[in-house]
């Protein structure tokens, strides 16, 4: 089943609205997903990731606005006529049936001849490597088995779009790993444009061409997994892609100040209320003041208190208290370092580089 046997279009959604009774679930999403591009919902439960998701697919309520797959609207058409792949967080496999007949069953149901049918099923079992399981059935399979199952029944029937959601949430944590490159490099050899739906942002960051973050059925923005993390535009982007410290203050004269008496120079076009936000690993800790003259022209210089620590493995993540302000600090751990005792007085250094200003 090459690239080249596989049809693939891209997505258009133009204020998309979409209410459960009184309730509106989606606000006014505006969205294009490029042909053969692997691309993400990323947002809490409840936010509309999966909601949108199912829009696209024919599920649910009629919405607002307009969907477009390729040149085709397809508001109003049943699921059935979309031609759009959707893998389900349960996978939906039919117990009773072998691997070969789940995987058949779509087309068997558009009445596709059975000599095309047995070549199409053998070529999905091979491209998730499971044709040697074609002839058990769904229960004697492990989890991340019968998530390749539910993908290989999903593209045997050449969709346009394949959609996931949330397909990983039922494997361990070092299944879920290798899952998510195994779909991944499923997507890369079909080329096929496929939109997966997660509330785990390291799942998005390493799976995603681009993701589009959701809160309370709004996007809130759209870019690069770096982008997002890089350059949020606002505070609820900040700290749902990973951990991020965010200070409340405001901005005038060039300062910026903080009803607790934390005051940095600062260089912006923003003034006002603002959110400071800064990246833990970008939050360096010396138990001595550093000595270099030319330091504070790149970095600010900040006294603090060790509040707490924790051992994370690899690094130890360290709060600080910062004039009644706790600033987390990621720190690397090698074997035999020393963990930081609470109560120590620390020095903070802070590259006024890595600090984000942001107005909402």
């Amino acid at each position: 089943m090459s690239q080249n046997n596989l049809p693939t279009s891209g997505i258009s959604i133009k204020n998309l609205g979409l209410s459960f009774g009184t309730t509106e679930v989606l606000k006014g999403v505006n969205l294009e997903i490029k042909a053969g591009e692997m691309f993400s919902f990323l947002g809490p439960s409840g936010s509309g990731k999966s909601t949108l998701l199912r829009a696209i697919a024919g599920f649910g309520p009629e919405p607002t606005g307009d969907i477009k797959i390729g040149d085709e609207s397809v508001l109003g058409l049943p699921a059935w006529q979309r031609n759009v792949g959707m893998v389900f967080q349960s996978y939906a496999l039919w117990p009773h049936m072998t691997i070969r007949k789940n995987v058949a069953f779509g087309l068997e149901e558009r009445k596709v001849a059975k000599a095309e049918i047995d070549e199409r099923v053998d070529e999905a079992l091979d491209l998730v490597g499971l044709k040697d399981l074609a002839d058990r059935s769904p229960g004697q399979l492990s989890g991340g088995q019968q998530q390749r199952i539910a993908l290989a029944r999903t593209v045997v029937v050449k969709p346009r779009v394949l959609l996931l959601d949330e397909p990983l949430s039922n494997l361990d944590a070092n299944l879920r790993v290798q899952m998510r490159r195994d779909i991944l490099a499923l997507q890369r050899r079909l080329g096929l444009t496929t939109i997966f739906v997660t509330h785990d942002q390291e799942e998005a960051n390493t799976i995603s061409d681009r993701m589009a973050v959701l809160e309370s059925g709004i996007i809130q923005q759209i870019g690069t997994p770096v982008e997002l993390y890089d350059q949020p535009e606002n505070r609820f982007v900040a700290s749902f892609l990973g951990t991020a410290n965010i200070i409340k203050g405001k901005i005038n004269n060039g300062e910026f100040s903080t009803e607790k008496g934390l005051k940095l120079a600062v260089t912006s076009r923003i003034t006002g209320s603002v959110n400071l936000v800064l990246r833990p690993q970008s939050v360096a800790i010396y138990p001595e003041k550093p000595s270099n003259k030319n330091a504070s022209d790149f970095h600010y210089i900040l006294e603090g208190k060790i509040e707490y620590s924790e051992f994370l493995g690899e690094t130890v993540r360290y709060s600080i208290n910062l004039l009644g302000h706790s600033l987390l600090s990621d720190e690397s751990h090698k074997r035999g370092s020393k963990i930081l005792q609470n109560g120590q007085s620390v020095f903070l250094v802070i590259p006024k580089d890595q600090i984000l200003l942001l107005n909402n």
